[in-house]
């Protein structure tokens, strides 16, 4: 459209509305407060709309389409390449595009309709969102070839005490969690540099011949070429939570929830979902007082 268009477009709109949506005494221009509750609004009603679109025109034949899956980075470069060529061999009509963030991110992605489904770790269902449990991924003690550690093939705690190594941001539940098992294990380890995904983690250990803990799907092409080393320590079992999740306000296409199914290994079915999610925290209530800030877990 040229700006004109776009100028006489939007007085139009603030004419049938009687409010102001852009305001004009600015440079650049904003929305108004009624401007963004507009814009955000309009974008859940078309995410709706293009669900819906999708679920008519799949009922005719075989799935087609774009499908919009939001994932943190970790997940979405470890599982979705296998993940989508599947699909891809299944629905060759359907076209999977993937955004990355961070956990809140793609929360977001997922509460605002950019996003059909999410992929996140530490689920948890909320007000606006249906979390499903999808695996729990084992986090391991992983070193560079060049490190001491990588001609053991076992670590004891000892091993650990004191040791440099790289880390995830602290600000992550990942890295609260590695840091409570460290604790209850009575070992403190020195987190020279941090991060806020793994991918940034395995170049930092591979370019200064690091050590770190790394969930096991982030560092499998990297072991499998010799590049890192993952040593056993058994004095530490830590594992991340993985799920889905998806907005409670609506469903996602049938092509989405068939996305999920087959990364969950069975249907994932959305109604039912809601359902169960429902009658759990109703009969939580019911039974005990719950803190108003705690989430059910799904």
């Amino acid at each position: 459209m040229t700006q004109s268009a776009a100028s006489q477009a939007i007085q139009h709109l603030e004419e049938s509305l009687g409010v102001k949506l852009i305001d004009r005494s600015t440079r650049p221009l904003s929305m108004t407060i009624a401007g963004k509750d507009f814009y955000a609004g309009l974008k859940e009603i078309l995410a709706d709309y293009h669900r819906l679109e999708e679920r008519v025109i799949s009922t005719g034949g075989g799935r087609q389409g774009p499908i919009q899956i939001a994932a943190i980075y970790s997940v979405g470069l470890s599982y979705m390449p296998e993940a989508k060529e599947e699909f891809a061999r299944l629905h060759p009509g359907v076209d999977v595009r993937i955004t990355y963030g961070q956990n809140e991110a793609v929360i977001e992605n997922v509460i605002n309709g950019n996003a059909e489904i999410g992929l996140v770790s530490f689920p948890k269902s909320t007000k606006q969102i249906i979390a499903v449990p999808w695996q729990k991924e084992p986090v391991r003690l992983v070193c560079a070839a060049g490190h001491p550690l990588a001609n053991q093939t076992e670590a004891e705690l000892s091993d650990l005490d004191s040791l440099e190594m790289v880390g995830f941001d602290r600000s992550l539940e990942l890295r609260r969690m590695i840091d409570a098992q460290l604790k209850r294990s009575g070992i403190r380890v020195d987190f020279r540099n941090e991060f806020d995904n793994a991918d940034s983690i395995v170049r930092a250990i591979q370019a200064n011949d690091g050590a770190g803990f790394l969930p096991e799907a982030a560092v499998r092409r990297e072991t499998a070429a010799g590049a890192l080393r993952v040593v056993a320590c058994r004095a530490l079992k830590m594992t991340r939570p993985l799920g889905i999740i998806f907005r409670r306000s609506g469903r996602p296409s049938r092509a989405a929830s068939e996305f999920g199914s087959l990364l969950l290994g069975r249907p994932l079915e959305p109604d039912r979902e809601k359902r169960d999610s429902g009658n759990h925290a109703k009969s939580l209530s019911q039974s005990a007082p719950i803190n108003p800030s705690t989430s059910v877990v799904a």
